[in-house]
């Protein structure tokens, strides 16, 4: 992991020294941090990103040469640690088989257009291998809904979204996540985006709806949204996304 790690520093988005903060790696290329929002203040005592400070992969590699571990040139990874096949259709079939079973690709009002061999193989925003070539407008993969077995599809303008429901926040702010009536901070709906302005506004300890100041495409359900400051350097948490 290439987080840095920081103890009872003062935020740029939060005033106020309360602990442990989690902060992302200055390589931001090698950054983890989205995957690391549900680590807990408690947890974050105890943990240290020794490698968060270094420029690059190269240093990184450099110091290994220097001291000789055996590791300095090995190759990068390039897929899920536990999935190191690649096959990451078999993982989720392991845990929703019924996301594996056949169904209906249906259109917004539920008129079946195809048939699929399981939602599994699909992604919101898919746009090819539908199986209903010929129509008149492109359709898009707009909801998936693996309890009915339907990939729904849709014009383009569907997937554009600007408001999200969160729910399992884990905040790691310095005061009350539920104290303020919202948060204005960055959020992140997949890794490889950078950080996009939001208005965050708490309907409970652990749930809320986030506004997006701009719309993005592709948000799904079983996401994570995960809240940095405006200069996106640390993080404040995040939650899950759900269809509400």
């Amino acid at each position: 992991m290439r987080t840095a790690w920081r103890q009872a520093t003062t935020s740029k988005a939060l005033s106020g020294s309360h602990g442990p903060e989690l902060h992302s790696a200055a390589d931001a290329s090698r950054d983890q941090s989205y995957f690391l929002f549900s680590t807990t203040a408690e947890q974050l005592d105890y943990l240290r990103f020794p490698l968060g400070h270094l420029p690059s992969k190269g240093a990184t590699r450099a110091l290994a040469t220097k001291y000789g571990l055996s590791v300095a040139d090995k190759p990068d990874s390039q897929d899920i640690c536990f999935v190191p096949n690649g096959d990451y259709a078999s993982v989720i079939r392991k845990l929703r088989p019924e996301a594996a079973e056949p169904g209906d690709i249906v259109d917004t009002i539920g008129t079946v257009l195809a048939q699929h061999d399981g939602v599994i193989n699909y992604t919101i925003g898919q746009r090819r291998g539908l199986g209903i070539g010929g129509l008149a407008d492109p359709l898009y993969v707009v909801k998936l809904d693996a309890d009915a077995r339907h990939v729904v599809v849709g014009p383009k303008s569907m997937l554009a979204t600007r408001t999200v429901p969160v729910k399992e926040i884990n905040w790691l702010g310095d005061v009350a996540f539920d104290s303020q009536e919202e948060w204005h901070l960055a959020i992140k709906v997949r890794s490889t985006r950078p950080p996009t302005d939001a208005v965050i506004r708490p309907l409970s300890a652990m749930t809320a709806t986030v506004e997006l100041m701009v719309a993005e495409e592709g948000i799904s359900a079983g996401q994570a949204c995960v809240f940095y400051d405006r200069d996106s350097t640390r993080i404040f948490g995040g939650g899950w996304i759900h269809n509400g």
